[in-house]
Protein backbone atom coordinates (compact mmCIF):
# COMPACT_ATOMS: atom_id res chain seq x y z
CA UNK A 1 0.00 0.00 0.00
CA UNK A 2 0.94 3.93 -0.71
CA UNK A 3 3.09 5.03 2.42
CA UNK A 4 1.74 8.40 1.40
CA UNK A 5 -1.91 9.39 2.06
CA UNK A 6 -3.50 9.26 -1.36
CA UNK A 7 -7.11 9.84 -1.92
CA UNK A 8 -9.24 8.33 -4.96
CA UNK A 9 -12.24 10.88 -5.74
CA UNK A 10 -14.72 9.15 -8.02
CA UNK A 11 -16.92 12.29 -8.57
CA UNK A 12 -18.52 12.94 -12.22
CA UNK A 13 -19.84 16.22 -11.02
CA UNK A 14 -17.48 18.94 -11.76
CA UNK A 15 -18.91 21.59 -8.87
CA UNK A 16 -18.84 18.55 -6.43
CA UNK A 17 -15.35 17.47 -7.25
CA UNK A 18 -13.88 21.20 -6.98
CA UNK A 19 -15.55 21.38 -3.70
CA UNK A 20 -14.26 18.47 -2.52
CA UNK A 21 -10.79 18.58 -3.60
CA UNK A 22 -11.11 22.38 -2.02
CA UNK A 23 -11.79 20.96 1.04
CA UNK A 24 -9.39 18.11 1.60
CA UNK A 25 -6.53 20.35 0.29
CA UNK A 26 -7.48 22.87 2.86
CA UNK A 27 -6.83 20.69 5.83
CA UNK A 28 -3.21 19.70 4.69
CA UNK A 29 -3.57 16.20 5.39
CA UNK A 30 -3.53 14.29 2.15
CA UNK A 31 -0.63 13.61 0.40
CA UNK A 32 -2.40 13.24 -3.07
CA UNK A 33 -5.99 13.67 -4.62
CA UNK A 34 -6.10 11.46 -7.77
CA UNK A 35 -10.22 12.42 -8.81
CA UNK A 36 -12.28 10.19 -12.10
CA UNK A 37 -14.76 11.22 -13.59
CA UNK A 38 -17.02 7.97 -13.99
CA UNK A 39 -16.87 4.28 -12.97
CA UNK A 40 -14.60 3.06 -15.90
CA UNK A 41 -11.74 5.41 -15.15
CA UNK A 42 -12.03 4.11 -11.41
CA UNK A 43 -11.72 0.93 -12.87
CA UNK A 44 -8.56 1.84 -14.94
CA UNK A 45 -6.98 3.26 -12.42
CA UNK A 46 -7.35 1.34 -9.58
CA UNK A 47 -6.69 -2.05 -12.15
CA UNK A 48 -3.76 -0.48 -13.84
CA UNK A 49 -5.58 -0.57 -17.54
CA UNK A 50 -6.60 1.61 -20.36
CA UNK A 51 -4.69 5.34 -19.71
CA UNK A 52 -3.39 3.96 -16.61
CA UNK A 53 -1.53 0.87 -18.01
CA UNK A 54 1.97 2.35 -16.89
CA UNK A 55 0.79 3.16 -12.91
CA UNK A 56 2.20 0.67 -10.64
CA UNK A 57 -0.88 -1.37 -8.99
CA UNK A 58 0.51 -2.36 -6.06
CA UNK A 59 0.32 1.55 -4.62
CA UNK A 60 -3.47 1.82 -4.10
CA UNK A 61 -4.81 4.76 -2.86
CA UNK A 62 -5.54 4.97 1.53
CA UNK A 63 -9.50 5.65 0.75
CA UNK A 64 -11.67 5.80 -1.83
CA UNK A 65 -14.74 8.51 -2.34
CA UNK A 66 -17.15 6.97 -4.20
CA UNK A 67 -20.70 9.13 -5.93
CA UNK A 68 -23.00 5.81 -6.91
CA UNK A 69 -24.30 8.11 -10.12
CA UNK A 70 -21.33 7.83 -12.32
CA UNK A 71 -21.61 7.70 -16.06
CA UNK A 72 -20.60 4.63 -18.03
CA UNK A 73 -19.91 2.12 -15.01
CA UNK A 74 -22.23 3.09 -12.30
CA UNK A 75 -20.51 3.11 -8.30
CA UNK A 76 -21.96 -0.32 -7.02
CA UNK A 77 -20.52 -1.98 -9.98
CA UNK A 78 -17.36 0.21 -9.20
CA UNK A 79 -17.21 -1.52 -5.31
CA UNK A 80 -18.24 -5.21 -6.59
CA UNK A 81 -15.13 -4.90 -8.50
CA UNK A 82 -13.12 -3.48 -5.72
CA UNK A 83 -14.09 -6.09 -3.05
CA UNK A 84 -14.01 -9.08 -5.31
CA UNK A 85 -10.62 -8.41 -6.55
CA UNK A 86 -7.43 -9.36 -3.67
CA UNK A 87 -5.63 -6.63 -4.11
CA UNK A 88 -8.06 -4.39 -3.63
CA UNK A 89 -10.77 -6.06 -1.15
CA UNK A 90 -9.32 -4.04 1.12
CA UNK A 91 -8.81 -0.55 0.29
CA UNK A 92 -11.51 1.89 2.67
CA UNK A 93 -14.43 2.83 0.15
CA UNK A 94 -16.73 5.32 1.23
CA UNK A 95 -20.08 5.69 -0.84
CA UNK A 96 -20.04 9.92 -1.14
CA UNK A 97 -23.78 10.58 -2.71
CA UNK A 98 -26.79 12.64 -3.48
CA UNK A 99 -28.85 9.40 -3.43
CA UNK A 100 -31.49 9.03 -1.19
CA UNK A 101 -33.11 5.88 -1.85
CA UNK A 102 -32.80 3.51 0.76
CA UNK A 103 -31.83 0.31 -1.98
CA UNK A 104 -28.76 2.27 -2.91
CA UNK A 105 -27.63 2.12 0.92
CA UNK A 106 -28.82 -1.37 1.98
CA UNK A 107 -27.09 -2.61 -1.33
CA UNK A 108 -24.02 -0.34 -0.90
CA UNK A 109 -23.47 -2.16 2.26
CA UNK A 110 -24.35 -5.52 1.22
CA UNK A 111 -21.33 -4.83 -1.87
CA UNK A 112 -18.87 -3.55 1.25
CA UNK A 113 -18.41 -0.19 1.67
CA UNK A 114 -17.17 0.90 4.85
CA UNK A 115 -19.65 4.16 5.17
CA UNK A 116 -22.39 5.61 3.72
CA UNK A 117 -22.62 9.44 3.64
CA UNK A 118 -25.23 11.51 1.97
CA UNK A 119 -23.72 14.42 0.41
CA UNK A 120 -25.34 17.68 2.28
CA UNK A 121 -27.15 20.18 -0.19
CA UNK A 122 -25.69 22.83 1.70
CA UNK A 123 -22.49 24.43 1.49
CA UNK A 124 -21.07 24.70 5.03
CA UNK A 125 -22.82 21.26 5.82
CA UNK A 126 -20.87 19.54 2.39
CA UNK A 127 -17.56 21.36 3.61
CA UNK A 128 -17.40 20.12 7.45
CA UNK A 129 -18.65 16.01 5.96
CA UNK A 130 -15.55 16.30 3.96
CA UNK A 131 -13.44 17.42 6.88
CA UNK A 132 -15.16 14.90 9.19
CA UNK A 133 -14.45 12.22 6.71
CA UNK A 134 -10.94 13.08 5.72
CA UNK A 135 -9.95 13.01 9.38
CA UNK A 136 -11.78 10.01 10.48
CA UNK A 137 -10.18 7.93 7.22
CA UNK A 138 -6.61 9.40 7.16
CA UNK A 139 -6.26 9.84 10.80
CA UNK A 140 -8.09 7.84 13.07
CA UNK A 141 -8.70 4.81 10.70
CA UNK A 142 -6.10 1.95 10.94
CA UNK A 143 -5.69 0.02 8.17
CA UNK A 144 -4.25 -3.67 8.07
CA UNK A 145 -0.32 -4.05 7.08
CA UNK A 146 0.62 -3.74 3.40
CA UNK A 147 0.62 -7.37 2.07
CA UNK A 148 -1.95 -8.87 4.05
CA UNK A 149 -5.10 -10.22 3.49
CA UNK A 150 -8.24 -11.84 4.89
Amino acid sequence: MMSSLTILLVEDNPDDEFLTVRELKKQNIVDEIIAVHDGVEAMEYLFGTGQYSRRDVRDVPTVVLLDLKLPKVDGLEVLHRIRTNDRTKHIPVVVLTSSDDPRDVVESYRLGANSYVRKPVNFNQFQEAVRYLQFYWLRLNELPPSGESS
